[in-house]
């Protein structure tokens, strides 16, 4: 089989972003969203042993893989940093390898709405960035971190599972944490955090209670905290928040939020005309009527108040789709694929 180095530099050629080793396939790479082979040699099962080894790198790495099922871990190929994830399927390990840029890119090149270039200039609160696995969060956060770290004088700390972009520090001072490696999870990581001196602070992921409470505090005590959730609208974020919590809480971790939280992205990657994918996101800026929402439990409203938002550069799902359909950037039959609200979309484009 052809070695990984020569696979990751033959997807980064061709502007894939992930690759995919599975017994009895060719290998595959992600391309625009879609999965295409890279060769017409099938993986055999020593292959696959023999690439969990080598990825695995020790003795007590590769163990863990076989008797825990998982390992995370990220390398170099071909001058490319890549996030590395190994598991076990029918016995044999399998391999989802993320090629991962070696440059951030400008905020103002990703295709997010105008009104988040603002959002560097926050001092505190919650700012989460929301969508399914692929759909750019990572990206759009670095590209804001670093911005942050080439206009303002702060210390950013970031606890990442694996880290993915590395910065180089300008006006900030930075420190890049690693899950498993660095500290033992987020919410030990975050708390500690506290005491390190931070402005900003971004949690590779809000997965658990612990987490979601450290911060609300962290947000409550003057920091910037930046976060992502695998959520598909600002209202789904919330509700995933609140609900990590025992009934009996709820209602107070609302009330806390409701304070707290500054802004909600999420993204869709979507195929482009031409080739290429293009970024649709909804983004909700939290105004007093949203506060209230949170407050009270009304988030089914909290789409409609965004949908009225547009004059402080808010926007819904729907109306990016809508938009990108009228400048001739993705198919009529993309943004329906897309849609929340088929019928909304379907009435507005032209």
């Amino acid at each position: 089989m052809t070695s990984i180095e020569e696979l990751v530099r033959r997807a980064k050629e061709e502007g894939a972003s992930d690759i995919h080793i599975i017994c009895g396939l060719p290998p595959k790479y992600r391309k625009d969203g879609e999965l295409e082979n890279m060769e017409d040699t099938v993986v055999t099962e020593g292959d696959c042993l023999e690439i969990a080894r080598q990825l695995s790198k020790t003795d007590e790495a590769y163990d863990e893989l076989m008797t825990t099922g998982e390992l995370d871990a990220a390398d170099t190929f071909a001058d490319n940093r890549c996030r590395i994830h190994l598991f076990k399927q029918q016995g044999v390990p399998s391999l989802a390898l993320r090629i991962l840029s070696e440059r951030i890119p400008e905020l103002s090149t990703l295709g997010v709405p105008i009104a988040v270039m603002e959002l560097p200039k926050l001092h505190k609160g919650i700012v989460l960035v929301t969508g399914e696995t692929g759909s750019g969060k990572s990206t759009t956060l670095a590209a804001i971190l670093d911005n942050i770290n080439h206009n303002y004088k702060r210390h950013i700390v970031t606890l990442e599972d694996p880290i993915e972009y590395m910065y180089k520090p300008d006006l900030c001072a930075i420190n890049q944490r690693e899950v498993g490696k660095d500290t033992q999870s987020f919410a030990m990581g975050l708390r500690a955090s506290l005491r390190e001196d931070p402005n900003v602070i971004l949690i590779g992921e809000m997965r658990d209670r612990d987490t979601i409470e450290t911060a609300i505090t962290a947000a409550e005590t003057g920091h910037l905290v930046f976060g992502t959730l695998h959520t598909g609208s600002a209202s789904d974020s919330i509700d995933r928040m609140v609900q990590v919590f025992p009934e009996a809480a709820q209602q107070q971790i609302r009330l806390q939020l409701s304070m707290v939280l500054q802004a909600v992205l999420t993204q869709q990657l979507i195929q482009k005309k031409g080739g290429g994918r293009v970024l649709a996101a909804e983004y909700m800026i939290v105004t007093d009527a949203i506060r209230n929402l949170i407050r009270t439990g009304n988030t089914p409203q909290i789409a409609n108040a965004v949908a009225t938002s547009a004059e402080i550069g808010g926007q819904t799902m729907d109306q990016a789709l809508v938009m990108l359909v009228r400048k001739g950037l993705i198919t009529r039959d993309n943004a329906l694929h897309y849609a929340v609200n088929k019928d909304y979309v379907t009435r507005h484009m032209m």
